[in-house]
């Protein structure tokens, strides 16, 4: 489980097709702090570290996984968001994020304000997905590319979120640009609520 705050946005140095899966292998600040079967969050995918050197760590993306996300896209150089798992001792501020990704967006519009950023994603809409809290909603929280976010202005395919300096800085979202992919993980909370009231 993790809360969709971003302890560092770090480097992809090496990435290795083995039949359909990717190793990626990432360079950070806490790798010495990791250990083999560790969780990690990606861009907000969950992956288990499988190897370690005194510099850098590897994790394996399945093809479901690729399908499903962003991660099939990066190159070495690409920037990712990392977060370890939560500790169950401190403060939540973000909120509860599973590193299970729902689905990917396109960013459709990038615009500044007087210090601030306003990003627009789009996604796909399926009604019976909705049904089943797969949807953004005013006010309420949603996880890009792992990072733990408040929605504004949504319709039924697209959301707005405003990003702060620290938050533009310190994650991958100074790369997002028009065009850009990246990954949904919609909140377990509303998808619990809509599974209840359809029984």
């Amino acid at each position: 489980m993790f809360s969709g705050i971003i302890e560092e946005a770090a480097p992809v140095v090496a990435l290795r097709k083995e039949q359909e899966n990717l190793h990626l292998t990432m360079e950070c600040s806490f790798v010495d702090e990791l250990k083999i079967d560790q969780s990690v969050a990606h861009n907000g995918v969950c992956l288990t570290v499988v190897e370690l050197t005194d510099n850098t760590y590897t994790v394996t993306a399945i093809k479901e996984t690729l399908d499903r996300t962003n991660l099939g896209k990066l190159v070495v150089g690409s920037k990712v968001n990392l977060e370890r798992s939560m500790l169950m001792n401190g403060r939540l501020d973000g909120h509860i994020v599973q590193g299970h990704v729902d689905q990917t967006a396109v960013c459709t519009e990038v615009k500044e304000a007087d210090g601030s950023w306003y990003f627009t994603f789009e996604y796909t809409f399926d009604k019976e997905m909705a049904k089943r809290g797969y949807i953004t909603v005013d006010k309420g929280s949603v996880t890009v590319n792992g990072v733990s976010l408040t929605v504004c202005n949504p319709t039924d395919t697209t959301f707005q979120v405003a990003i702060i300096p620290y938050t533009y800085q310190f994650t991958n979202f100074h790369q997002i640009e028009k065009g850009t992919t990246v990954n949904l993980e919609f909140d377990i909370i509303g998808k619990y609520v809509s599974r209840m009231l359809s029984i």
